[in-house]
């Protein structure tokens, strides 16, 4: 590397943390600012992440899930004793990944791992910068068709990031046909749940399944279809079929953890198959699979199970992705929405037993998506017969009154609040000490909740 380069690498990277330092005497959250000076003083300054680490690269992305198994992953090779790099706030695009490289990266040093969460649409200009060892796709759902379009061309996205590396081993979740193409010239290792189990007091969907068509444009069919369009599928056309994973599991949901039996060869060249048992404590089927990615891809890098159940047994969820906090007595938990199969598993976990109040905050700003037509394909019927109040808040709120109204949810015990702090007040106020509040908002309004809690968690 010339010394020009590295001399404008470390420009960039003492520039970037003196940035991230006045932030923090400014008590900003800006996560992507010492990432844009970065870049804008060098350009190749990603580039620098290949010379500096000393095991493997991992790139995570796909629609839903992504923050979570990507901060599982790198908790679990944190308790191996390994260093790693992770761009723990969940800013995945350029600016947002070298952000959390000049933050975290001590100057001089090594590290052992990259824990890289993506954005789909990146992923292609990530790889211009970087040669990834792994890439973990976790699954395609419609999202933000305003900014990204129909799932055929997010795919063609992936695709060509993954052409740019004909070295990269993709890890695939074998129950999404919509991954069924992707890095077929890699070497592709697959991860599934071969049947699932629920032990909750939540209510099943009422929604149409989606709809997902083969290759042959045949529709698909299902030995068992788990949610939206992830299951154990097959073509009666074509034949084409759900590839059998190399790690396969069995999954058991309970109301506030659930547990992952799952199966592997950890020597490909022999027969033995062997059994480990696992459990989480993130909720929903959704976490089951993004728990499962991670326990995968950590076998594969030869991480001992009982260091990856401590990984799963420690680790605190982030940003609003099934994060439980208090304020003062009463209980919060927090689940980001952004899409209609993300918000309907999330909509599915929601326990009528628990939840004494529900505030839901939807925003239309462009990291939101402006198209909320989304919210006519949320499965909120399931919603119709809970027993709580229900406060909206942002600044969508009267769309989403109208579709909770069409939901069949009783009006008398909708409240609207288009102040989100006001609203936040108002929730917490609807519920007695040790009850919870569970909120539900979309990116935007997360992070404006986010200033508001700062100084109010416990």
């Amino acid at each position: 590397m010339e010394i020009m380069d590295k001399i404008s690498f470390y420009t960039g990277l003492f520039s970037a943390k003196t940035v991230n330092k006045g932030l923090h005497l400014l008590k900003s959250s800006g996560t992507s600012l010492p990432g844009m000076v970065a870049l804008k003083i060098s350009k190749n300054f990603l580039s620098f992440l290949s010379k500096y680490c000393e095991k493997n690269i991992i790139t995570i992305t796909g629609t839903n899930g992504k923050t979570t198994t990507a901060g599982l992953v790198a908790h679990i090779l944190k308790q191996s004793n390994d260093k790693v790099l992770h761009n723990e706030k969940g800013a995945n695009m350029l600016t947002g990944i070298a952000s959390s490289l000049a933050v975290n990266y001590k100057p001089f040093s090594k590290f052992d791992y990259a824990v890289l969460e993506s954005d789909e649409a990146y992923l292609t200009k990530l790889y211009d910068y970087i040669n990834a060892d792994y890439l973990l796709l976790t699954n395609l759902f419609r999202d933000q068709l305003d900014r990204y379009g129909e799932l055929d061309t997010t795919a063609k996205k992936i695709q060509n990031a993954i052409e740019k590396n004909k070295n990269l081993k993709v890890f695939v979740n074998a129950d999404d046909p919509m991954l069924f193409e992707l890095g077929k010239e890699n070497h592709r290792i697959f991860y599934g749940f071969d049947n699932i189990t629920y032990k909750t007091q939540t209510v099943s969907s009422q929604a149409p399944a989606e709809a997902v068509s083969c290759t042959c444009k045949s529709d698909l069919t299902y030995q068992n279809r788990y949610y939206a369009h992830i299951g154990n599928y097959y073509c009666p056309n074509c034949g084409r079929k759900r590839p059998k994973p190399d790690y396969t599991g069995y999954a058991v949901i309970y109301d506030d953890y659930s547990e992952i039996y799952l199966k592997y060869k950890p020597d490909k060249n022999t027969d033995e198959i062997k059994e480990l048992y696992f459990k989480t404590n993130l909720v929903g089927l959704y976490n089951a699979y993004n728990a499962l990615a991670a326990i995968s891809m950590a076998l594969e890098l030869n991480i001992k199970p009982e260091i990856i159940q401590e990984g799963l047994s420690t680790y605190k969820s982030v940003f609003g992705r099934a994060e439980k906090f208090s304020i003062g007595k009463k209980n919060v938990l927090v689940q980001l929405i952004k899409n209609p199969t993300g918000a309907s598993e999330v909509l599915r976990t929601v326990n009528q037993n628990t939840s004494k109040a529900l505030l839901i905050i939807i925003n239309d700003n462009y990291a939101d998506g402006r198209d909320v037509s989304w919210l006519w394909d949320t499965d909120f019927e399931l919603l119709k017969d809970y027993p709580q109040n229900i406060i909206i808040s942002g600044i969508r709120a009267y769309d989403m009154a109208v579709r909770m109204k069409y939901a069949g949810f009783d009006e008398s015990k909708i409240t609207i609040k288009n102040d989100i702090k006001e609203a936040l007040k108002f929730s917490l106020n609807q519920i007695n000490d040790n009850e919870q509040l569970l909120i539900m908002p979309t990116y935007t309004a997360l992070l404006e909740m986010q200033k508001i809690l700062k100084n109010k968690k416990n």
